[in-house]
């Protein structure tokens, strides 16, 4: 339901310095020990999933706070309980989960990217049931006063489709292309979210 005060709230807590808390720091310590770990390893695949998940995670981000912009109301929201509100629907805690969740994942997937589950390639069914189990979960946030679906036609089902399958098949579909491919793609898509965030939030202060 599209209730004005929690986008108000949420505006409230965008970057604002006074809420944060120290956890965060060893949360981003924690994630970077993930990364360093793979690299020692030349698990360069895991981390080009990783990688991926998280420039489109960041895209998505972007495009639900010009959304907000444009509209007066974000799609999802984030109006209580962090500790730093990078833009109007993701917290630090939330992002840093994200910057993980594709490396994480791909170390599920089977050896063979050609291999089908039911006459499906695995890659796909993987990406499906990842962005089952997140929507899930995504379900279980919507209860709290930490997280806020805006509009009552925005939930699980679209979550799950447009949002979560995307992002399982980036980092998925990056993990077993080939290193040109891999860096092509991230390049990409990191050069998109950076320019979005030098002038939507840098220069125009949009979001």
């Amino acid at each position: 339901m599209n209730q004005p005060e929690l986008t108000d709230q949420a505006l409230a807590l965008l970057r604002n310095p006074a809420v944060f808390q120290w956890y965060v720091i060893p949360l981003l310590a924690l994630v970077m020990y993930v990364y360093a770990n793979e690299f020692s390893k030349k698990n360069f695949k895991v981390i080009a999933a990783g990688f991926a998940l998280y420039g489109v995670h960041w895209f998505y981000e972007i495009l639900n706070a010009l959304i907000q912009k444009f509209s007066g109301h974000a799609l999802w929201t984030v109006p209580a309980g962090t500790s730093y509100l990078l833009l109007i629907g993701v917290g630090i805690e939330l992002s840093l989960m994200f910057s993980v969740a594709g490396l994480v994942m791909s170390k599920f997937l089977p050896e063979d990217p050609k291999k089908k589950i039911l006459g499906i390639n695995n890659r796909i069914v993987f990406a499906v049931l990842n962005a089952a189990m997140f929507s899930v979960i995504e379900i279980f946030l919507a209860t709290t006063p930490a997280f806020h679906w805006v509009y009552p036609w925005w939930g699980a089902l679209p979550v799950f489709v447009t949002v979560y399958i995307p992002f399982f098949l980036a980092a998925f579909l990056c993990h077993d292309w080939q290193p040109k491919t891999q860096k092509r793609f991230l390049a990409w898509i990191w050069g998109i979210d950076a320019a979005a965030l030098i002038v939507f939030a840098g220069i125009l202060g949009w979001i």
